[in-house]
């Protein structure tokens, strides 16, 4: 019987044989893949972030005692297309064996080795699927991509694996992913959230790989939505697609809005110098219109300026908006929060319907309002270059780490619509020789 803990000594004499003297894996592991490799528990997940040598590691892992005759393994991925798709596993195989003595079976995705041994390649595209490996039996099964599969596929698989009593090849479960897809939850339940000792989680990243060009390789991770950077470029698990309030699919981009409706601008001043932070806050202004129960969000900006830049850019909005619309700021609490609204009453806003507003209760508690109205198909996105942040913002919210500001923003000019803005557009009149907007 394999023993799953082994000593120092022994375990060099498996990396030599397995894997240095082996021919038909051309790469040399690193120490991550190494570390995933030699631990014989049954179960072991490997990857996390995107670039850290996952797909090699499960091949290596596959081809270790492809020199026993009797060794069997399988490697499986949701779908037929995901399976031979260029670069994939599948793939890599014909890479690394199409110049060895190893034989492939198109009809079977199979490679034959001279000592008999055999590597299958699989799909689960159903949920019955699993049930085409009723019969077989392998020492070796092999997930790519795990959170695309089930947990009833996965365990199902387990039926699989089984070996005589005199066998010295090892029985092994192993998988490599990142988070995200439809498996995210029980996968990161069963190899982290349990943290249990029969199961083993090896994470990896692109800094764990010296093989790959990172530089070209994170300017490309950079371009995709927060949550799938935070997914792939860190390996986070914490985090999932969709926050508990806004669905991306619910958010309409219209090209045309009512000119003349009721409109508000709301900032956010939560500001920093764009050098001095890269995570830091920024500020953010969002303006909304509404007519007949319908609001469209016209306008978002979102800055990381010094404190003069910020008013001036305040400034500037305003006179792009015109007097007709009015403005409103988050107060800080105490007296700093009452300075500030003076500061711009009097010196940035004058001749501006403006004025502070103290924040009262939690962000999340002040966003729903907004997520309501953007569920019952209520809050339409004017077309704009800022489109696809702000659903991004919106689609994480609240989730740790993320920027909330344009939502902060947006939650509290939709606050102001509700309750009519500082004057109401019914009673207004214009004081076109002042360019100030007075209530009567």
């Amino acid at each position: 019987m394999f023993l799953k803990k082994l000593d120092i000594p022994t375990l060099k004499a498996i990396y030599q044989v397995t894997i240095l003297e082996n021919p038909y894996i051309p790469v040399i592991p690193t120490d991550k893949q190494l570390e995933f490799l030699l631990n014989f528990d049954k179960e072991i997940l490997y990857g996390g972030a995107a670039g850290g040598g996952k797909s090699a590691a499960l091949l290596m892992a596959a081809l270790m005692f492809v020199e026993d005759p009797d060794y069997k393994g399988l490697i499986l991925r949701r779908t037929y297309s995901q399976l031979t798709l260029p670069g994939a596993l599948m793939d890599m195989s014909f890479e690394w064996l199409g110049g060895t003595d190893a034989k492939w079976c198109g009809q079977e995705k199979q490679w034959i080795f001279p000592s008999g041994a055999t590597l299958n390649f699989g799909y689960l595209d159903a949920e019955q699927d699993k049930y085409r490996y009723q019969g077989a039996a392998f020492h070796f099964v092999g997930f790519d991509e795990l959170t695309q599969f089930s947990e009833a596929q996965y365990t199902y698989l387990f039926s699989r694996t089984r070996k005589m009593n005199d066998s010295k090849i090892p029985l092994r479960f192993r998988s490599a992913s990142n988070p995200g897809g439809i498996g995210h939850e029980w996968v990161k339940d069963r190899f982290i959230t349990q943290n249990s000792p029969e199961r083993k989680f090896v994470p990896a990243t692109i800094q764990d790989n010296p093989h790959l060009e990172k530089e070209s390789y994170l300017e490309n991770l950079s371009n995709l939505d927060p949550v799938t950077r935070k997914q792939l470029q860190e390996g986070n698990w914490d985090v999932i697609q969709g926050g508990n309030f806004f669905r991306q699919e619910k958010f309409e981009v219209v090209d045309i809005y009512p000119k003349n409706a009721h409109s508000v601008r709301y900032w956010d001043l939560a500001a920093t110098q764009e050098c001095s932070n890269k995570d830091s806050d920024y500020t953010a202004g969002v303006k909304i219109c509404e007519q007949n129960g319908i609001y469209w969000i016209v306008d978002v900006i979102r800055k990381k300026l010094s404190p003069a830049g910020v008013e001036s850019l305040i400034r500037q909005t305003a006179e792009l908006d015109g007097i007709r619309a009015e403005i409103f700021m988050e107060q800080e609490p105490g007296s700093s929060g009452l300075n500030t609204i003076s500061h711009y009453a009097r010196n940035i806003l004058a001749g501006y319907c403006f004025k502070g507003v103290k924040s009262t209760g939690s962000k999340i508690l002040r966003a729903k309002p907004l997520a309501s109205a953007v569920e019952n198909n209520n809050v339409k996105l004017v077309r704009g270059a800022w489109n696809r942040e702000f659903i991004n913002e919106c689609a994480v919210f609240p989730q740790k780490g993320f920027h909330d500001d344009m939502v902060d923003a947006a939650s509290g000019a939709f606050q102001q619509l509700q309750k009519g803005g500082a004057v109401q557009i019914s009673s207004q009149k214009l004081d076109r020789s002042s360019g100030v907007t007075r209530g009567y």
